[in-house]
Parts: C-alpha cells; structure tokens; sequence
C-alpha cells in the first residue's frame, strides 16, 4: 500500500500547510504515479469515516434502514472523494496547472486523513456537549476545513486568495448538493430529543 514513512511523511506535510510552512507543498511528489498512490488514503480514513457517520447518524432519525444507509454513505464517500480531482482535472488543463496537478490533488486527499480526524472530533464532541457549543465548534471546524483547503491551494498551486477561494467553491459547493441528495434519498431528519 504505502512505503514505510510515506503516511507519516504527508500527515506531517498535510498538517504543515496549517503552518503555512512553504516546504509543506514538497512533502508530496509530483508524479502521477504518486497522486494515484494517493488515492489510498480512502482506505485509511474509510474507519474514522464509519465512526463519524456512525456518531453522526445516532443524532439523526432516517426513514431508511442500516443496510440501505450503508450502501447509499458509501456511495457517497467514493464519488463525493473523486469528484473534486475529475472537475479540477478540466480546471487544470485550460489554465495550464497540469504540471502541479499530482501535488495539488496529492495534498489535498492526505489532508483527509487529519481532517477526518478533526471531524470525528466534532461529532464526538456534539454529541456529549450541550447546545450551543456544538454549534460554535461545528463553525469553527468548518473554518479551520475551509482555511486548510484554501492555504493548500495557494502555496501548491501558487495562486491569489481570490483564486483559492473561487476552487474552495468548486470543491465545496458539489459535496454540499451531494450530501442534501443523501439526506433526501435516505430522509434523514435531525433526531427530536424526548
């Protein structure tokens, strides 16, 4: 799967751009070899994932059964992880970024292994706290997410915020229209407490 150091080596990267160190966009290679390498970390952060959608799900009420729900959150992790990589693919060669891609696109799936972590956090901490801290810290998550990606994206692609920004839109805006086509297939509704 991975060589001996390389998760430790990008988590160290991935947590670096928080730094904004500039040597954190050199702890990923550049090669297509190692972007599709990257990919793996799907599996990795496939159990955190569980157990935040797990945490996540005990909050909620679902007209949807386990089975169908497992089947539709997988669904969604695979296409909500390949999606971004597809579109900014196109974004790429028209603004002739190719040469950056595999880093780009390298960052930013090991930045979901930290991440991952960071929410599941967050779901842990919502459910054990009272309103309205896990609304504040499900903001503030969110922020520190959003800076991440955008930080990432400037020092790796060594473009303006403004840029950064409209890429955060791109990435985001698809994963938030999946995650409500999820809810509304399964009918999740938020759990009344009694």
């Amino acid at each position: 799967m991975f060589a001996k150091g390389e998760i430790a080596r990008s988590t160290q990267g991935a947590l670096r751009f928080l730094q904004r160190d500039p040597a954190a966009p050199f702890h990923f290679e550049n090669t297509a070899e190692a972007c599709l390498r990257s990919f793996q970390v799907m599996l990795l952060v496939a159990p955190i994932y569980i157990l935040y959608l797990t945490i996540s799900y005990s909050r909620l009420d679902t007209v949807a059964d386990p089975g169908e729900v497992a089947v539709v959150e997988a669904l969604r992790y695979v296409v909500d992880w390949l999606l971004y990589p597809v579109v900014f693919y196109e974004i790429a060669r028209r603004r002739r970024w190719l040469d950056r891609y595999p880093r780009y696109i390298s960052a930013l799936n090991w930045i979901s292994l930290p991440a991952m972590t960071v929410l599941l956090c967050d779901a842990v901490i919502g459910s054990v706290a009272p309103p309205p801290f896990p609304t504040i810290f499900d903001l503030a998550v969110q922020a520190l997410l959003f800076y991440w990606i955008i930080i990432t994206t400037r020092m790796t692609l060594s473009v303006n915020w403004f840029i950064a920004g409209l890429l955060l839109i791109v990435n985001w805006v698809p994963s938030f229209f999946l995650s409500l086509v999820v809810s509304r297939i399964l009918g999740v509704t938020a759990a009344v407490a009694g």
